[in-house]
């Protein structure tokens, strides 16, 4: 998976910069916060349970952000999801195991929130210091 972004308008939250769509980043955070609230671990049947409800539809309450002054309240807004099955193991699930955000233990067969994605980009930030600091090579162009 391609993560794009731009420096000068970085989000705030983690799922908008590695995911496309609104939909997708609140999946995402629905999948960790639920992942979070049972102890970090989810087995697979939990999982399938989980987008079962996805797919057959479920009803959310987000606060929405208080755009009046910083006293005014936010207000709970009731919103109706629905997703795919095939689509979250194949746009959420999947690009969430593969860049590290999440982990599956082939021997205990569950899901756990992993901090080998946060390992990744430092591990990324280094290869280009050290990219950087390394001295140019000697490319030849030639014409055609």
């Amino acid at each position: 998976m391609v993560i794009l972004f731009d420096q000068f308008n970085m989000p705030e939250d983690v799922f908008e910069i590695v995911f496309a769509t609104e939909q997708q980043v609140i999946v995402a955070r629905m999948l960790v916060e639920e992942m979070k609230r049972i102890g970090g671990e989810m087995g697979k049947t939990e999982m399938s349970m989980f987008a079962t409800a996805l797919h057959e539809g479920t009803t959310i309450t987000m606060s929405a952000e208080p755009t009046l002054p910083v006293k005014a309240l936010p207000t709970k807004k009731e919103v109706k999801l629905s997703y795919n099955k095939r689509q979250f193991y194949d746009r959420i699930l999947t690009p969430m195991k593969t860049m590290g955000l999440i982990d599956y233990d082939l021997y205990k067969k569950t899901y756990k929130v992993s901090d080998k994605f946060s390992k990744n980009m430092m591990k990324i930030g280094l290869m280009w210091s050290q990219e950087r600091a390394r001295p140019p090579r000697d490319l030849q162009f030639k014409k055609k």
